[in-house]
C-alpha cells in the first residue's frame, strides 16, 4: 500500500490526460493553490455529487487562490461523457495507469461494505503555491467534503 502524504511533504509531481486528452500538469499551476481530489469512477453516485460540489463552488474557490483538478482511474472518454452528463467545470484528469493515485496515498486496501477491497480510497491533497502539501484528507465523504474543506480552509 502507498504511503500516505503529510503537511509539508512535497506534492507528487504529475501530467495526466483531461477529459478532451490534453496534458494537464500540476507543475502548471506553481504560484496558485490546487485542491487535488482522488475518487473511485465518473458517472457513479457520490463521485457525481463531490464534482457537482466542486463545480458549484469552483468561484468561490477560485476567488480565494484555489484550482480544483479532480483524478480518477477513468479514461478521458468517460470523464467527457461525466463533464458533458452532469454539466461539470471542474477540470479532471485520468489515471488509468493509477501511478499518481498511488503516489498521492489514494490507492490501496479499503473497507467497501465490511469486505477489505483495492481500490481508490477517497481522498484530497491540498498543495500550496510552493508545490508543498498544505493539508492531506484521506477516506473522505462524498457529499458534504467540499462544505467541509472551504471550512477547514478558512474560504
Amino acid at each position: 500500500m502507498s504511503e500516505r502524504l503529510q503537511p509539508g511533504d512535497t506534492a507528487p509531481a504529475f501530467t495526466l490526460p483531461d477529459a478532451d486528452g490534453n496534458d494537464i500538469a500540476l507543475a502548471d499551476h506553481k504560484g496558485r493553490k490546487v485542491i487535488v481530489y482522488f475518487y473511485p469512477a465518473a458517472l457513479t453516485p457520490g463521485c457525481t455529487k463531490q464534482a457537482c460540489d466542486f463545480t458549484d463552488n469552483l468561484d468561490l474557490l477560485a476567488t480565494a487562490g484555489y484550482d480544483v483538478i479532480g483524478v480518477s482511474p477513468d479514461k478521458p472518454e468517460k470523464l467527457a461523457k461525466f463533464r458533458e452528463k452532469e454539466n461539470l467545470k471542474v477540470t479532471l484528469v485520468g489515471d488509468p495507469a493509477k501511478e499518481t493515485l498511488e503516489a498521492y496515498g489514494a490507492y490501496g486496501e479499503k473497507k467497501l461494505y465490511g469486505k477489505t477491497v483495492t481500490g481508490v480510497i477517497r481522498s484530497t491533497i491540498v498543495v500550496d503555491e510552493e508545490g508543498k502539501v498544505e493539508h492531506a484528507f484521506y477516506n473522505v465523504k462524498a457529499t458534504g467534503h467540499v462544505a467541509k474543506i472551504i471550512k477547514d480552509l478558512g474560504i
